[in-house]
C-alpha cells in the first residue's frame, strides 16, 4: 500500500540531508498520510480514506463530498 492521499495524491519527497561537511546523501521526507474514517450523512455511513492532514482540514471544512467534487473525483474513486 503506498504512502500516498488517495484524493490529492500527494506523497513522499525527496532530496538531500547536506551536513556542515557538504557530503550530501539522499534521504526522502514522507508526507502525513492517515487512514480516516470520515462520516458521510447523505449515505449514512463512514468510508475510509487515506488522507494528509491537510486535506482533512479541507473535508472539516468543505465536507466530503464536496471537497472530493472539488478535486474532480467520487467517492468510488477513493475507497
Amino acid at each position: 500500500m503506498s504512502r500516498k492521499s488517495a484524493i490529492t495524491g500527494k506523497g513522499p519527497a525527496f532530496g538531500n540531508n547536506v551536513p556542515f561537511s557538504k557530503k550530501k546523501s539522499r534521504r526522502r521526507w514522507d508526507a502525513n498520510i492517515h487512514d480516516k474514517r470520515f462520516w458521510v450523512p447523505e449515505l449514512s455511513r463512514f468510508v475510509k480514506i487515506r488522507v494528509s492532514t491537510r486535506d482533512m482540514r479541507s473535508i472539516d471544512k468543505h465536507g466530503l463530498l464536496p471537497y472530493l467534487r472539488s478535486n474532480g473525483l467520487t467517492l468510488k474513486d477513493v475507497s
